[in-house]
């Protein structure tokens, strides 16, 4: 077998799950050390250097480093990050210091961005402190995009949203609110070196069925009833509301309605409930809520009575699923009628470029988005670039943040006459002994037995009242405190060293998930995932998504092979071994943003 190529920091990135599963590459551990620490204002400008938006994504992100969290394999619930990083936002002190400088004397290069949404002003905080003259192009009156126009101020503050916006508006650029371009042919006749499109995906998609069109007074589609709501054209609802959806806009959608004077609000959706594409918090929010959620059941009709809308006529369906996973939706025959006032459509949204003409060198493929290259998001067109929802279809705002790094850097390269795609620059990554003593280490390794602490919140009845009441009150001190002690310190790695071991088995005695194994070496061409060397290992059931860290072999030709799986990163192993071939090191990944893949 042969050894773990650890030269490059992909082996030791993959290790810290949370840091790794997230878009942006947040170093998460590090982070959470900080507020273990109470160094609230360095956890935040830790986080802004990589998500840019620590105060709204420690609020609404879709944390996809929490189902990654190691913690999590080993009881039921995984470590707060995303609250834990509102906490940096909330204790925070006095930040402008911090902020990167802004030349007065530019580099001559100007760039235009189009939407003012997460990506683009990414791109803009980027390329701002390198000398870049940027102006922003926005259709709406204020910046954000979606993170205003599609989170309800319940979940979102407006001066939570405000302040970090103000950040990157007040760091130099020009910009132009109200503007909604109409042509990307004009854009490109103007003194701009470069475009970036980050103007989302603005298209709702609609149902159409019987009676939409006679029915179309009392229905709307979702994201455009939330941006009705947001910016206060909409304040009011019908008391009997559908939903039709089961994403996130629903959720939004119906836990807004209930505020807006819906009494019965049921959101309808085609799959089963577990299989909704809204986030569990989401959809148990609205559960606490009153909100009633019915799954298995498609809309057939819009009914209409004598001129007038009555509801919603429903088809219930049954979910199989085969070998592959691949889901079948089966009309039982069964119908059912819904009466309501007033439906809003959530079940999807599209990017839409009628703007961009199709003769201009930038090519569409069939489903009418740009042809990028996913490593620069560069579009064929070699001046335009997309990011964020626009580039690929909806995804998430910390998406949206790491497309905007990809993008600055290679509009940066382009810009000094490189090739974005063959000349971006490279990650490395530094390992720092964390030993302070024999038994003695600079983290804190003790394994906290404590379970998720939950966040305090508005009484549910309270917190429906009204619309701007935001519903999560976020941890105080003790209970951040708490919660951040959850945390494994997965950057802190184990590292091996061979030729000081003396293979006396103090580590797999002392180690308290069986994840350090000696076995006999095997041939070079053999596996390490192959049967007869998994058989030998002491737990041998593994995680195929996770590395196995195999060593050179030893001086009885053994091989140390450990299981990073489920390793607790706690140290037990370096404490004991009498030789000092363990240490626990921190891995630092510099240059986060190049990792950006």
């Amino acid at each position: 077998m042969k050894k773990t190529d650890t030269s490059h920091y992909r082996h030791f990135l993959k290790v810290v799950d949370c840091q790794q599963a997230c878009p942006a590459h947040t170093p998460v551990p590090e982070y959470i050390r900080l507020i273990a620490d109470r160094k609230y204002t360095q956890a935040y400008m830790l986080n802004w250097e990589s998500n840019v938006f620590p105060g709204i994504l420690g609020r609404v992100c879709d944390r996809p480093c929490e189902p990654a969290c190691r913690r999590g394999r080993v009881e039921d619930d995984p470590v707060a990050i995303c609250r834990l990083k509102r906490v940096a936002a909330d204790y925070k002190g006095e930040i402008q210091a911090l902020l990167p400088e802004i030349p007065r004397t530019k580099n001559g290069k100007h760039i235009a961005l189009i939407g003012a949404g997460p990506a683009s002003l990414t791109v803009a905080r980027d390329l701002l402190p390198l000398g870049y003259k940027i102006t922003l192009f926005e259709r709406d009156l204020q910046a954000g995009g979606m993170m205003r126009s599609q989170i309800p101020a319940f979940r979102l503050p407006e001066a939570v949203l405000d302040e970090e916006l103000d950040l990157i508006l007040q760091m130099g650029l020009k910009v132009r609110f109200g503007v909604a371009i109409d042509s990307m042919k004009s854009m490109l006749e103007e003194i701009f070196d470069v475009v970036f499109v980050g103007t989302g995906a603005p298209k709702g998609r609609d149902v159409r069925i019987p009676g939409r069109q006679e029915a179309k007074e009392h229905l709307t589609l979702g994201i455009d009833w939330l941006a009705s709501v947001a910016f206060g054209h909409t304040r009011s609802i019908g008391e009997r509301v559908i939903v039709l959806g089961g994403g996130n806009t629903a959720m939004d959608c119906c836990r807004t309605a209930k505020r807006l004077g819906g009494k019965q609000v049921k959101v309808v959706v085609r799959s089963t409930f577990d299989a909704m594409k809204a986030s569990p918090w989401e959809k148990s929010d609205a559960g606490e809520e009153g909100i009633e959620i019915i799954p298995n059941h498609t809309p057939i009709e819009f009914v209409m009575e004598a001129g007038e809308f009555k509801g919603v006529l429903f088809e219930e369906l049954n979910s199989s699923y085969d070998e592959k996973g691949k889901r079948t939706l089966t009309p039982t025959g069964n119908t059912v009628m819904m009466e309501c006032d007033d439906v809003l459509i959530a079940i999807g949204q599209d990017t839409a470029f009628p703007w961009i003409e199709r003769d201009i060198g930038i090519e569409f493929n069939e489903w009418q988005q740009p042809v990028l290259d996913e490593a620069s998001l560069q579009s064929s067109l070699p001046t335009v670039f997309f990011g964020g929802d626009a580039a690929f279809g909806p995804k998430n705002i910390i998406t949206a943040v790491a497309h905007g790094h990809k993008a600055a850097i290679s509009i940066d390269l382009l810009c000094h006459g490189k090739d974005p795609v063959l000349e971006r620059p490279v990650s490395d990554f530094n390992l720092v002994s964390q030993k302070m003593g024999i038994h003695e280490w600079s983290y804190h390794n003790k394994i906290k037995l404590d379970s998720r602490y939950p966040v305090p919140r508005l009484d549910w009845q309270e917190a429906i009242e009204k619309l701007t009441s935001e519903v999560e009150l976020g941890y105080d001190e003790k209970l951040a405190l708490d919660e951040a002690h959850r945390c494994f310190n997965c950057d802190v790695h184990t590292i091996f060293s061979e030729d000081i071991c003396i293979e006396c088995s103090a580590c797999e005695d002392v180690c308290p998930v069986d994840c350090i194994n000696f076995i006999p070496a095997h041939a070079e061409d053999t596996e390490v995932r192959d049967p007869i060397v998994v058989n030998r290992l002491r737990v041998s059931d593994i995680n195929p998504e996770q590395e196995l860290f195999v060593s050179a072999p030893l001086k009885t030709g053994h091989l140390m092979i450990k299981d990073e799986d489920v390793c607790l990163h706690c140290g037990l192993c370096a404490e004991r071994c009498p030789t000092g071939a363990w240490d626990m090191k921190k891995f630092i990944l510099n240059n986060v943003k190049a990792a950006i893949e």
